[in-house]
């Protein structure tokens, strides 16, 4: 019989790394601890956990992402999902190609800030989140939807 992990209240448990704590990783850190996921962010400089909500209470792991002795000591063996925020888009596809091919990381995905680059990503079957492209569009919607005043 499978064991579906099932956290209190009935949330799945979940075992996410995320590497770069910059905004949008720190942000995303708490957002996820505060819906009772086990999360790990990992980032070279000590000065970015700082950034992290009030009250995470998630693992904080001071280092080099691109080692792969860092992404053991993260548990990237017993992770669910793991997410690249760093401010490099070729960093965060060469973790997230490491996370899903030699890992085996079911739900992998990583920004992405260029948005040319995001075909390429696409192109090595890698999921991808461009904050650019979903800003545009999203102004775009409300430039062109009858709501919002005229």
């Amino acid at each position: 019989m499978e064991m579906n992990s099932m956290g209190e209240n009935g949330i799945n448990d979940k075992y996410i790394i995320i590497v770069g704590c910059g905004k949008l990783g720190a942000h995303l850190a708490g957002l996820l601890f505060e819906s009772g996921k086990s999360v790990v962010m990992v980032d070279m400089r000590p000065s970015a956990f700082g950034r992290l909500p009030d009250g995470f209470g998630g693992f904080m792991l001071e280092a080099d992402a691109t080692e792969l002795d860092t992404l053991k000591k993260a548990g990237i063996e017993n992770a669910d999902v793991f997410v690249a925020t760093t401010d490099d888009d070729n960093t965060n596809i060469m973790l997230t190609q490491i996370a899903k091919t030699i890992y085996g990381v079911k739900k992998v995905v990583a920004r992405v800030y260029e948005p040319h680059r995001q075909k390429v990503y696409e192109e090595f079957e890698l999921e991808t989140i461009c904050p650019m492209i979903l800003s545009a569009e999203a102004f775009r919607d409300y430039i062109e939807s009858d709501g919002g005043g005229e």
